[in-house]
């Protein structure tokens, strides 16, 4: 298993959709509190952390929270504990945890079937500046 500090959490993402690469950059952009790590799921780190949390990527090929020593969520439960944690105006996010969980990722799963039709795929994962690189598990 890969060295993860404590304080982070680790986000994977689908590293050739434009969708998910979009997310990524607005989720770095409102980590003030520098608490997010990347892996793309297509990575070996993605790869490894995935089998170590028993996720296969073959029926969830959606965004992933792990917090290390504490719990794993996926979805929809994953993108809003991500907003959450961002604090201010993105707190009321919380209020969308009324909608049972099936329900969100009913909503989440129809955009994440057609992410490719309706945003695109890269041939390869992104290249992120050496800032954003540095957000990146190898």
């Amino acid at each position: 298993m890969i060295d993860i500090p404590k304080d982070k959490k680790i986000i994977l993402t689908d590293g050739v959709c434009n969708l998910c690469n979009g997310i990524v950059l607005k989720i770095i952009k409102y980590d003030k509190k520098n608490t997010f790590l990347f892996a793309n799921l297509q990575s070996e780190t993605g790869k490894e952390l995935t089998k170590y949390l028993g996720i296969d990527t073959k029926k969830i090929d959606a965004i992933i929270l792990y917090e290390p020593g504490v719990s794993y969520e996926v979805k929809s439960s994953a993108a809003l504990k991500i907003m959450e944690d961002f604090g201010g105006i993105w707190n009321l996010s919380y209020v969308l945890r009324i909608f049972p969980v099936g329900f969100r990722d009913v909503i989440y799963d129809i955009i994440a079937k057609n992410r490719y039709k309706w945003f695109g795929k890269k041939e390869s994962c992104m290249m992120p500046t050496p800032e954003i690189k540095a957000k990146f598990l190898p």
